[in-house]
């Protein structure tokens, strides 16, 4: 018994470890971001309606929806549900990354699945409700399929490739820039090997599959792709989308719409990418600097797959459209990368000692921005992120509603230039109108009330009773906001804010 506890594989269990408890420790801390809100009241829609009306124009498939749909019917509507699919995503990704070690060899594989369970990107963004993470997940086992049926030629890794090719169709439009890096990087790889050839050489495994392998595989693959996008044949315009979605997105990739990183452009170089890395991710730059290596004489399955990553950095770098969340499926080539520099020149004692510093460091990082420095705009990676200060305006209302159900028949309005993810936080409250600017409720006699600071005196003069005034903010870059709670409801829970209102006194 004894000796076959020594036999587990003790270095993998300690990084899977450290990712788990890096992803779910204190997953409510970070309020809900604006995507989050978004995605969480899509999942909400499908309880109403049975099934997720695929938009083209939203960008993103229909797979991580039905996600959060049954995290939530399984653990209620709660921030810790709503983050469950992802969090469990980024996680097999760190365990799929160990899988590689069968190509690449053990040591580097470790290296690079440390790199990745502390990654900021890879924690942050993964304790966030939104597709990245499953996009990865999926990249990961159709890059893995793909050395599979390289390397042996296996059923299980056509059945790879055709699952994550499948999976990332379902995920996320931007699959076939993955896609395409992962083919192109084939003939890539043979051209160089013809100048300096790979060491070891490795030829391509005998086909040990089957036509009708590949016909099954493909078919099933087909019927989960139209059962998803068809809202499981209850919305059969939904399919159509799967090639509409790219006159949408061709039209966000080409203009930016406002997430264009013009501060980063150097000539017709866009360095933004590398930018993140050199402040969070210290393995993966080194990662990058590690594929200079990989010019010479190398092992092909390294080469392969620094090929696929600086296809995709490079396609990254070019379109204007950059949101920091994105580097997530940049990062992963160059952990590897990484991790086989470390592997050889493990022999070199300042090599590890490089490595563990770098993955050391990226874990500091990680855990002051994920646990201290979640929603500070100085932080890159904290993008269109919610305030903590938004829970003065939420908390109040779920305190009471726990105490009595009846709160989620009060009647409030939101009159403010961007209100997500207040819809789904607050998704249980049955009488709440969100108001743009133009769009004013024509009666103010509510139990509560949000607006921007700059509408405060509009609010004030319309009110007809007292009200606790509380000021809040709802994210960088959007006014500050001011939240009134009628007194005659909310008494027992301000002992002393700003009254204001007709009649207004101090609290006692």
């Amino acid at each position: 018994m004894l000796d076959r506890f020594r036999l587990w594989p003790w270095p993998e269990i300690l990084i899977l470890l450290i990712a788990a408890a890096l992803r779910f420790a204190a997953l409510d801390v970070k309020p809900p971001h604006f995507d989050e809100g978004v995605n969480g009241w899509f999942a909400d829609r499908i309880t109403e309606t049975g099934f997720y009306d695929y938009d083209p124009t939203n960008y993103h498939g229909p797979l991580h929806m039905y996600a959060v749909f049954a995290a939530q019917k399984l653990l209620g509507r709660d921030i810790s549900a709503l983050r469950l699919p992802s969090v469990l995503a980024s996680l097999i990704c760190v365990w799929l990354m160990l899988r590689f070690g069968r190509f690449i060899g053990p040591t580097a594989a470790r290296w690079a699945a440390a790199a990745m369970a502390v990654s900021p990107a890879c924690v942050f963004y993964g304790r966030y409700s939104i597709h990245e993470s499953e996009l990865l997940a999926f990249l990961l086992i159709t890059t893995w399929g793909v050395l599979e049926l390289w390397h042996h030629g296996s059923r299980r890794g056509l059945f790879a490739v055709v699952a994550g090719l499948t999976g990332m169709i379902l995920t996320k439009e931007t699959y076939f820039i993955h896609a395409g890096c992962l083919a192109l990087a084939i003939p890539t790889l043979w051209l160089w090997q013809k100048l300096v050839p790979s060491r070891p050489a490795l030829p391509v495994a005998p086909r040990l599959w089957k036509a009708r392998d590949l016909l099954g595989a493909v078919a099933v693959g087909a019927v989960l792709i139209v059962a998803f996008y068809s809202g499981f044949f209850l919305n059969w315009h939904g399919v159509t989308g799967l090639w509409e979605t790219y006159a949408a997105w061709f039209k966000t990739g080409v203009e930016a719409n406002g997430h264009a990183k013009t501060d980063c452009q150097l000539g017709p170089v866009n360095y933004y990418w590398l930018k993140l890395m050199a402040l969070y991710e210290w393995p993966a730059l080194l990662g990058v600097l590690a594929c200079f290596r990989l010019l010479g004489p190398t092992p092909g399955a390294i080469r392969y797959l620094a090929i696929a990553g600086a296809g995709a950095l490079v396609a990254y770098s070019i379109i204007p459209y950059k949101t920091p969340w994105l580097i997530l499926v940049l990062l992963w080539p160059f952990f590897f990368t990484f991790g086989a520099l470390m592997q050889e020149f493990a022999r070199y004692v300042w090599v590890p000692m490089l490595g563990a510093a770098a993955v050391t460091g990226s874990m500091m990082k990680s855990i002051q921005l994920n646990f201290r420095n979640f929603d500070n705009p100085r932080e890159p990676y904290v993008y269109v992120q919610t305030f903590a200060e938004i829970r003065r305006l939420t908390d109040p209302l779920l305190e009471r509603a726990r105490r009595d159900p009846n709160t989620y028949n009060l009647r409030g309005a939101f009159i403010l230039g961007s209100y997500y993810p207040l819809p789904w936080m607050l998704g249980d409250f049955h009488n709440i109108g969100y108001h743009k600017d133009t769009a004013w409720p024509p009666d103010l006699n509510l139990d509560f009330i949000a607006a921007e600071v700059d509408k405060a005196d509009r609010v004030e003069a319309a009110l007809r009773e007292p009200y606790y005034r509380v000021p809040f903010r709802l994210r960088d870059a959007q006014a500050d906001c001011v939240a009134w709670f009628r007194v005659s409801v909310f008494r027992d829970q301000f002992p002393g804010p700003t009254v204001v209102g007709p009649a207004a006194t101090p609290a006692p």
